[in-house]
């Protein structure tokens, strides 16, 4: 009876002393933490949240180590956490940071259903621009139909997008970028209407002289154009 009540004893303390062990080790990540956002270091921060979330696990603080993954451009590590999953119950956070992570790793297929979730969630025209050029990718004509026309509604003037595909990176009016959306799918919609597709392209440029990219697909349609057109003219070798 001695041995069993000296057993419960050390068991209680030990289990006691891990506590506070415990505790204390938050404590101290909790304010490490703290340091490391105040310094900027995204490193020093991931490396706190990972400890805290090993400490007391929660759905709230996986999601916050997952986002600031993402923002340290650690795409793989937020989607390790997170999962690529569409989840409904999912928070926002964990929500956006899917949508931005399989966006930037090249899944369309995958971000194009957390995009649809953010936008359900809180209707945006630059969501709808989002949803318009993944749709476009992955072929869904009518889908991207419907987001085009959202944001051309519901744009204001003063509405900017900004491009990262030039150095250095520029930005146009969302309405211009939407317009030239319309461009590309009329063309997805048939590709032998180009002139129709280049009108929408050309009306974009009008809007934003700056755009580069509305620019370049431009360039690729007239040289396609003009290779069909010598196609068609070129007489066929006669036979001897």
């Amino acid at each position: 009876m001695k041995n069993i009540f000296t057993l419960l004893v050390i068991g209680m303390m030990t289990f006691t002393s891990f506590s506070q062990s415990n505790t204390a080790l938050s404590k101290h990540f909790e304010s490490y933490y703290e340091q490391m956002k105040e310094q900027g270091d995204m490193r020093g921060v991931i490396n706190a949240l990972t400890h805290l979330n090993v400490l007391s696990p929660s759905e709230a603080r996986k999601d916050t180590l997952a986002y600031f993954y993402s923002k340290a451009g650690q795409y793989r590590q937020a989607l390790s956490i997170l999962g690529t999953e569409k989840n409904t119950s999912d928070s926002d956070i964990a929500i956006e940071v899917k949508a931005i992570s399989l966006k930037a790793l090249n899944q369309p297929q995958l971000a194009v259903q957390q995009f649809d979730i953010m936008f359900s969630r809180k209707p945006d025209v630059f969501l709808a621009y989002e949803l318009a050029d993944l749709n476009l990718q992955i072929g869904k004509i009518v889908e991207a139909q419907t987001y085009i026309k959202y944001g051309l509604e519901n744009t204001k003037e003063d509405d900017m997008l900004p491009f990262y595909e030039a150095n250095p990176p520029y930005q146009v009016p969302l309405k211009a970028a939407l317009t030239y959306q319309q461009g590309l799918l009329k063309y997805n919609q048939d590709k032998t209407k180009i002139d129709e597709a280049l009108k929408f392209i050309d009306q974009a440029i009008t809007m934003a002289p700056e755009f580069k990219l509305a620019k370049q697909i431009k360039e690729l349609l007239q040289n396609q154009k003009q290779a069909a057109a010598q196609e068609t003219t070129t007489p066929q070798n006669q036979e001897d």
